[in-house]
């Protein structure tokens, strides 16, 4: 694409095709032309390859976002998006980014994650497709160390806002300053719209330091009431004489303040409601406050604002009256508040400390009265992202309000829900801290953020952590609140997954198996978190071998799930969908198990997106299905295109994504493709150890994968050691009558006759083959595995009348999958070996 020059007037005027969030221009912008010029010319300056981004430093108030948003405006014809992103906290700064994702083909945060889908932003725009031309702007960046991460670098533009010094130690940085006097006039006389002598403009202007901010306060009173400049410069003498006695806070130049407390003063006279909700929006965050907040959170008790809550009238003329002193921004298409940041500090420092805490528990109590109550409804979620930004600047954490509390963790639940699991844990830290600092580390608030810890840590990948996390908040709500009461029974699914993750599947069996009882007689058969339990049930049952347990309970709750009233969203019912196919696959039913996929698959596709982290697990399930049924190009495919959606979502190291690349590793040895399917995993493997642990079965298991490749390049006794080490491994974690240790079996049987060992080959293979038929029966498809290989170790271990008994038995069993035309069914008829691989199951 042609580099455009920097002059304004070179392209015609044209709107970006993605213009998003840019805030309006200040129609009574003016001047600062040469900051504008000096801007395009260093942001546009490519060195390295990529332009670098620029920083907009100065202190507040001297109009570094008019800045901004001027250049966005003047030069928006040359770019093809331009995006607007708050970030004076990071919690705001992913969602932000994450929203550009449709506009860039990319999957939506709503089927990713916003923490995935602000990745997979960052990375487009680095990479320049679809778009080269892009500008962001990241508004009131105060700190460095938090926004840093989330800059593209590549052939679009970065504009930062701050008024931290620091940028200057990272970007090119262009110091704005308060204007010069020219410039103070002519703002003054546009503002005004009247004339004024220059004599005039000048004197007020150097009373104000020629701060734009002040500038702006005392044009727009001077233009609401008509009053003269020397009246002006008389009521702020008088503020300032009165300033210069108290202890104002450093860094508020006085001549704001002055200004300020002018406007206020002429305001609460003419109106004192307005400058009542002016406090309240002071204790609010710098960000928009949605107008609602007002609306939804009218029944709350707020003694200071009632009278304004409960007339819409008075409320509509307050904020009039504040958008035309200049005192708040009102738009009316976002339906949003906005208080400089500057003048709400202001606002807070005038009042005296007791009054400063009443208001600021009456924004948390507006802030819980006016948020929605389900945080796991995603038409919800708008709602709950507009008040995010309100969190931590209102000291929400401060408030013991059970009300505000809640709503606290109805914000955590919904990040967690939507995916943004660093901000949801960020929130909760800081939570618990202070929680447990005012009310004791074991008050029901402290142990209900706990409970969302461990939920949030599991997602992270942080299994060690959340299992710690989990068993610690167990016993304690045991012991306070009881083993029945409906927080202990949440805890405890959670800590039943903790189980699953660390590997000890009994333990989180039997577990499950009592919290499905209490659930039953606390909360009723159908209730949306009593089917949340059995659906654990059936995970634990299938990870401990019973497969007819796992496919019968799989059922019911999806039956169940299905006929749900409410209470049960989509990708909780497509996670029981496609338990029930993977259950029925385990059982050997395959061609069953495509059927009942594929219906799953379509289901997660149409309702949720093909790039919705559920849908993708339901295509890493429906692929081995395809792989054991034959249709083994499909199942490549399939495997394919699963993994590299699930390693662009999580990257290599998340468990999702390490199973996804086992079964394409598993797939493409099928299929011939031995050394990519040997470096996917003997890379993968690796992982295991570090995201699970040294001991898990998942390891173990997976490197019984790896010894069937290492055998098949010919290095048999690499092959040996491994199945040796997966066969003691998974002994000593899930027992002997478990399949995953009687899997290894199978393979460990293969590599001694290979080498020769028919004898000990044989006796392996009887022993594994009888506990297998008394594990499944004769005919699951592993004991029928472990017979065809049998076969041909007796035979070669001269036991041949054996060894024909066996065959006629096992091929009587394989009849009907022969002519279903299923690999093991094949290879067992041509006396081939048959490969039993292992599919690492979601936990």
């Amino acid at each position: 694409m042609v580099e455009l020059s920097h002059a304004a007037n070179t392209v015609p005027e044209r709107q970006p095709e993605v213009w998003e969030k840019v805030p309006p221009r200040n129609r009574n912008f003016t001047g600062r032309d040469d900051l504008l010029v000096r801007l395009r010319q260093g942001i546009s300056t490519v060195t390295a390859v990529v332009p670098q981004p620029q920083a907009l430093q100065g202190w507040g108030g001297v109009g570094k976002t008019h800045l901004a948003i001027e250049y966005a405006h003047r030069y928006r014809s040359h770019y093809d998006l331009v995006w607007w992103i708050p970030a004076d906290q990071r919690v705001l700064v992913p969602s932000a980014l994450a929203a550009m994702a449709p506009h860039l083909g990319l999957p939506p945060a709503s089927a990713t994650g916003v923490e995935e889908a602000a990745e997979a932003v960052r990375r487009t725009l680095q990479n320049g497709n679809p778009y080269r031309r892009w500008l962001l702007i990241f508004d009131n960046a105060e700190d460095p160390g938090q926004v840093e991460e989330f800059i593209p670098r590549g052939p679009g533009h970065v504009l930062i806002t701050s008024r931290n010094p620091k940028w200057e130690d990272h970007f090119e940085t262009l110091q704005v300053d308060v204007f010069t006097r020219e410039e103070s006039v002519a703002f003054l006389k546009k503002r005004l719209r009247r004339e004024v002598p220059d004599d005039d403009a000048s004197r007020l202007a150097e009373q104000l330091g020629d701060l734009p901010l002040a500038l702006e306060q005392a044009g727009a009173l001077q233009y609401e009431t008509g009053m003269s400049v020397d009246e002006y410069l008389e009521q702020l003498g008088e503020q300032a004489s009165r300033l210069l006695g108290v202890n104002r806070a450093p860094g508020y130049p006085l001549s704001m303040t002055a200004a300020w407390k002018v406007s206020v003063s002429l305001l609460q006279d003419r109106l004192p409601e307005a400058i009542t909700l002016l406090r309240c929006c002071a204790f609010f965050g710098p960000e928009p406050i949605p107008r609602d907040v007002f609306r939804r959170g009218n029944k709350a008790v707020v003694p200071r604002l009632s009278k304004i809550l409960s007339d819409p009238i008075l409320l509509a003329t307050a904020l009039s009256e504040l958008r035309r002193f200049a005192l708040a921004r009102i738009e009316p298409t976002t339906r949003t508040i906005q208080v400089h940041r500057l003048i709400q500090a202001l606002l807070r420092d005038d009042l005296p400390e007791e009054d400063q805490t009443d208001i600021r528990h009456e924004v948390h109590v507006l802030l819980a009265g006016s948020a929605p109550n389900d945080p796991d409804e995603t038409d919800r979620w708008r709602s709950f992202e507009e008040l995010v930004a309100h969190v931590t600047p209102s000291g929400l954490e401060e408030c013991t309000d059970p009300a505000a509390r809640q709503f606290a963790l109805n914000v955590v639940r919904y990040l967690y829900m939507s995916g943004n699991y660093q901000s949801a844990h960020s929130f909760l830290t800081s939570f618990i801290r202070r929680w447990s600092e005012v009310s004791g580390p074991k008050h029901l608030d402290v142990l209900v953020a706990h409970r969302h810890l461990g939920n949030v840590l599991r997602a992270l990948g942080q299994y060690a952590a959340a299992y710690e996390v989990d068993h610690q908040t167990l016993d304690d709500m045991r012991a306070i609140l009881g083993p029945d009461h409906r927080e202990t029974l949440l805890t405890t699914n959670g800590y039943g997954a903790s189980l699953r993750a660390r590997g000890d599947f009994a333990a989180a069996r039997k577990l499950d198996g009592e919290s499905r009882d209490a659930h039953i007689a606390n909360r009723g058969p159908s209730d949306p978190a009593t089917l949340r339990v059995l659906n654990s049930l059936a995970l634990d049952y299938a990870l401990t071998s019973d497969y007819q347990a796992a496919r019968r309970l799989h059922q019911e709750t999806y039956l169940e799930m299905s006929d749900a009233m409410g209470g049960i969203g989509k990708s909780t019912l497509l996670l029981s969908w496609n338990g029930l196919a993977r259950a029925v696959r385990l059982c050997g039913d395959y061609t069953e198990a495509c059927d009942l996929g594929e219906e799953a698959y379509a289901y997660g596709v149409q309702e949720l997106t093909l790039d919705h982290h559920f849908t993708l697990l339901t295509a890493k399930d429906l692929s081995i299905a395809k792989r054991r049924a034959g249709e083994i190009s499909e199942a490549l495919d399939l495997a394919r295109d699963t993994h590299t959606r699930l390693q662009r979502l999580f990257g290599d190291e998340h468990a999702d994504t390490m199973a996804a690349a086992i079964n394409l590793s598993n797939s493409l040895r099928v299929t011939g493709e031995l050394e990519e399917s040997f470096a996917i995993a003997n890379r993968t493997v690796a992982l295991y150890p570090r995201v699970f642990g040294e001991e898990h079965p998942y390891g173990f298991a997976c490197g019984g994968n790896l010894a069937i490749l290492h055998r098949l390049r010919g290095e048999v006794e690499t092959a040996r050691r491994l199945n040796e080490q997966a066969v003691r491994g998974l002994i000593a974690k899930v027992g002997r009558e478990h399949h995953y240790p009687l899997t290894c079996a199978i393979s460990l049987q293969t590599d001694l006759a290979i080498l020769g060992e028919f004898t000990q080959a044989c006796e392996l293979g009887r022993e594994t083959l009888n506990r297998l038929q008394k594990l499944f029966g004769e005919n699951h498809f592993l004991s029928l595995a472990c017979a065809g290989n049998l076969v041909l170790d007796l035979r070669a271990a001269g036991a041949e009348k054996e060894a024909e008994l066996l065959y006629h038995d096992t091929m009587r069993h394989y009849e009907r999958p022969l002519e279903a035309g299923h690999p093991d069914a094949i290879l067992a008829s041509e006396g081939r070996r048959i490969d039993c691989d292992f599919d690492p199951p979601p936990i």
